[in-house]
């Protein structure tokens, strides 16, 4: 007779089927579009809120300061709270994730629409563009902190994630594109050399009906975005679960977990190293357009400018997600520094050809130092899940303390940049600023930007980089993550 038969061997599921880590197009496709209107409104008010405030709103550089610095502690203090809140919430039909990212759309898009709105009052207009910063900046942690960290859910697949993460990062850099271009171009009227042909001394210029009207269509126009995206993504993109895992809360706590995440070597260095960096590419975008209005004869490229700065971003994206993979990503990260020397060149010789050579230069830089620390990220965690075999709740850990270092550092860098200005004597709503503050400027977009991006690299570049694990350890990760916040 026959012998027993020993156990079937698992047949291996096909690439698409549903235990195989493969993601479909459509569904990278909605993922993507998810992030794009947070880039499109943070692009808009990277390039232009710190110019409105400035010239349109004509607030002081310190109370402007103060704005800036406000809205990102606001955003970075957000960060740790989403995380621990997002932690601690059961799972619903929608899962964990998609209610936070529904249920503040309405209201992040009011929040951004009346951040361009000029009040008829103008003593308190300091407060008022404070408060609506702040709140902005909160919902918008309380949607990117649930939507980064739904990457970990697509999929126990490294190559997918990494897939997954280049559409995402092409199509926020698409929304970035977007924002710059639609917001631009419609308040382009509001900016420009005409602006001050008819002034002979320097001084005020009165605030234009026609600047606030454009600045107001501007702001409805990308708060739509909000709505629709929203509704792709819950449309587009379902949490993965594991049926036979409690629903929720079940997993290392908050507080724990943020200091056992803090003490990883390969996160406190990523962390570290993006403090600098990203912190260097918002004073570069901050400054962009005000260096361009009033220190050197641009002014009517600044348009031209910001688009090919975006463009040369959103095209360069795939081209580095195919370096992450054959070159691996620390040897990617050396592209960062390629903006170094062109933004020291345009603060010495502002003429327009060699503007348009940095904007592009500086594009291609961007684009990977944006790339990056999210394609690193997943790693990390895996790296940290293997080393310490905890349960569900720390990807929102993760992702949200190092979206909370980023944004602080953020604060200070700009805080400090914008009160430099205030000590230059820079005078709101003038044609013609002092020599001063036309020096201050070329030092934030030159030597300011390079300093912090040549220190991010140094320590980047220092110590092991986190292992991708292995396919079969992956699958182990997927399983036991699944319902980390499903």
């Amino acid at each position: 007779g026959r012998g027993p038969r020993g156990p079937t061997p698992p047949t291996p599921p096909h690439p698409g089927a549903p235990g195989s880590g493969h993601l479909s197009f459509y569904r990278k496709l909605c993922y993507g579009i998810g992030g794009v209107p947070n880039q499109v409104a943070s692009s808009a008010i990277a390039f232009y809120l710190q110019l409105f405030l400035l010239d349109v709103a004509q607030i002081p550089a310190a109370q402007v300061s103060l704005v800036l610095f406000g809205g990102k502690v606001s955003g970075a203090a957000a960060d740790p709270l989403a995380g621990f809140l997002i932690n601690r919430s059961r799972r619903t039909g929608s899962g964990r994730l998609m209610p936070w990212v529904l249920g503040c759309t309405p209201f992040i898009a009011l929040a951004y629409f009346f951040l361009w709105f000029l009040p008829p009052f103008t003593t308190l207009r300091g407060l008022w563009y404070t408060t609506l910063y702040c709140l902005f900046q909160a919902l918008a942690t309380f949607v990117q902190v649930p939507y980064t960290a739904l990457t970990m859910l697509l999929t126990p697949n490294p190559k997918e994630r990494d897939s997954a993460t280049a559409y995402r990062m092409t199509l926020e850099m698409a929304g970035t594109l977007m924002g710059a271009t639609i917001h631009g171009l419609i308040v382009s009227g509001a900016h420009g050399s005409h602006r001050c042909k008819e002034d002979v001394l320097p001084g005020e210029v009165a605030v234009s009906p026609n600047a606030t009207r454009l600045y107001f269509i501007a702001a409805a126009v990308v708060a739509l975005t909000y709505p629709v995206c929203s509704t792709l993504l819950y449309l587009g993109v379902k949490e993965r679960s594991d049926p036979s895992t409690p629903a929720s809360g079940q997993g290392l706590g908050f507080l724990a977990g943020l200091g056992l995440t803090v003490r990883h070597r390969p996160y406190l260095k990523l962390v570290v190293s993006f403090l600098f960096i990203s912190a260097a590419v918002q004073v570069e975008q901050s400054y962009l357009v005000l260096f361009c209005t009033h220190a050197s004869q641009l002014q009517d490229h600044v348009q031209g400018m910001v688009l090919t700065i975006l463009v040369s971003a959103v095209l360069s994206t795939p081209m580095w997600e195919w370096v992450l993979q054959r070159f691996g990503k620390r040897m990617s990260a050396l592209g960062i520094c390629a903006m170094v020397p062109f933004a020291i060149l345009l603060a010495a010789v502002p003429m327009v050809p060699v503007a348009y050579v940095v904007a592009f230069v500086s594009g291609l830089s961007i684009a990977v130092s944006l790339l990056l620390p999210w394609s690193m990220l997943p790693d990390v965690v895996d790296d940290f899940q293997l080393q310490h075999q905890h349960g569900p709740g720390l990807e929102t850990i993760f992702y949200s303390s190092y979206v909370f270092f980023t944004k602080l550092s953020g604060a200070g860098a700009l805080g400090i940049s914008t009160l430099s200005l205030d000590f230059a004597g820079y005078e709101s709503g003038a044609c013609r600023q002092s020599e001063q503050v036309v020096v201050t400027l070329k030092v934030l977009i030159g030597a300011v930007p390079t300093s912090m991006i040549l220190i991010g690299l140094c320590i980047l570049m220092v110590g092991p980089t986190p292992k991708v694990p292995r396919q079969a350890n992956s699958r182990s990760l997927g399983r036991r993550t699944s319902y980390t916040l499903a």
